[in-house]
C-alpha cells in the first residue's frame, strides 16, 4: 500500500544536528536532476525581495521564508513527516510517534511536493517555501513535474494507491490506478457533506491510525476490512469512495 500526501505551506523550523540535504538518499533518486533544477530556481527568484514576494506569494508576514530557499543545501534536515506541519500532519504528532509508527510512514507514505516531487515519508529534507502554485521564472512547476514524477510513482504503484493529495498536487504527480478518497461529514438524519478545511484533520487521523495499527493492506478490500476493524467508515458512494470524518476520533500514533 502507499498513500499520496500533499505537503504542507507551514513547516517546523530547525532539524537534526550535522545533517543537511543530500539529493542522492532521497526516495525516487531518478528524479535528482528535476530536484537540483527546481533548488536553482527557486533560489534565484527568493535572492530578491521583490522577486520572492511575487513567485512565492508571500506577504509581509511571510517574506523572511524566503530564506529557507537560499539556505538548502546548508539547512538542517528533519524526515519529511517530521518536516511539515498544519492541520493534516499535526493529528500524525511525528515528532513523538512510536518507532513502529515512523517505520510505517517510511514505508507507505509518500508526499508530493513542490520542491523535490514525491518524497518518501522518512526522506530527510530542510525547511523551503514552495507552493504547487509558484512561479519560478522560465521554469513552470505546472510542466516540469507531471511526466517524470508520474514515471517515479508508476514504480511504486504496485497494490494499493490511496491518493489523499489535494487537486494541485494530484496535478504534479499524475498517477493512473491511484484512488481518490473524498471526506465527508454525515448529519443526524444521513445527509452527507464534503469538507472542506477540516478534511484535512481526518486524512491525518487516518493516517496516524493506519501506522498505529500497523496496517497491511494491498488491495481496497483488505482497506475495507481493516477499516471495519478499526471503526473507521468508508464507503462507495455515486462511484466514489468516501470517507465519514465522524468516524475518526482524535489519536496519536
Amino acid at each position: 500500500m502507499t498513500v499520496l500526501l500533499p505537503p504542507s505551506e507551514t513547516k517546523r523550523e530547525g532539524g537534526d544536528i550535522g545533517t543537511t540535504l543530500d539529493l542522492g538518499v532521497l526516495s525516487f533518486p531518478e528524479l535528482s536532476d528535476e530536484r537540483a533544477a527546481v533548488i536553482t530556481a527557486a533560489r534565484s527568484v527568493s535572492s530578491e525581495e521583490s522577486t520572492a514576494r511575487t513567485a512565492l506569494k508571500l506577504g509581509p508576514k511571510s517574506i523572511a521564508e524566503r530564506h529557507r530557499n537560499l539556505s538548502l543545501d546548508t539547512a538542517p534536515t528533519l524526515p519529511a513527516i517530521e518536516r511539515y506541519t498544519g492541520v493534516l500532519y499535526d493529528p500524525l504528532e511525528a515528532a513523538t510517534a512510536s518507532v513502529a509508527s515512523r517505520a510505517w510512514w517510511a514505508r507507505h507514505v509518500v508526499v508530493q511536493s513542490a520542491m523535490f516531487g514525491p518524497l518518501g515519508g522518512g526522506d530527510p529534507i530542510p525547511a523551503y517555501r514552495l507552493s504547487h502554485d509558484s512561479r519560478l521564472g522560465s521554469l513552470r512547476l505546472a510542466s516540469h513535474w507531471p511526466a517524470p514524477a508520474a514515471r517515479a510513482l508508476s514504480s511504486r504503484s504496485d497494490g494499493l494507491v490511496l491518493d489523499l493529495r489535494s487537486e494541485g498536487y494530484r496535478a504534479l504527480g499524475p498517477l493512473d490506478g491511484a484512488v481518490p478518497l473524498r471526506v465527508v461529514s454525515v448529519d443526524g438524519s444521513g445527509r452527507r457533506k464534503a469538507l472542506n478545511h477540516w478534511n484535512k484533520t481526518a486524512k491525518g487521523r487516518l493516517v496516524a491510525l493506519l501506522a498505529r495499527t500497523g496496517a497491511e493492506v494491498s488491495g481496497m478490500d483488505d482497506l475495507l476490512a481493516w477499516a471495519a476493524a478499526n471503526g473507521v467508515v468508508i464507503d462507495r458512494v455515486d462511484g466514489a469512495w468516501e470517507l465519514v470524518a465522524e468516524s475518526l476520533a482524535p489519536a496519536t500514533a
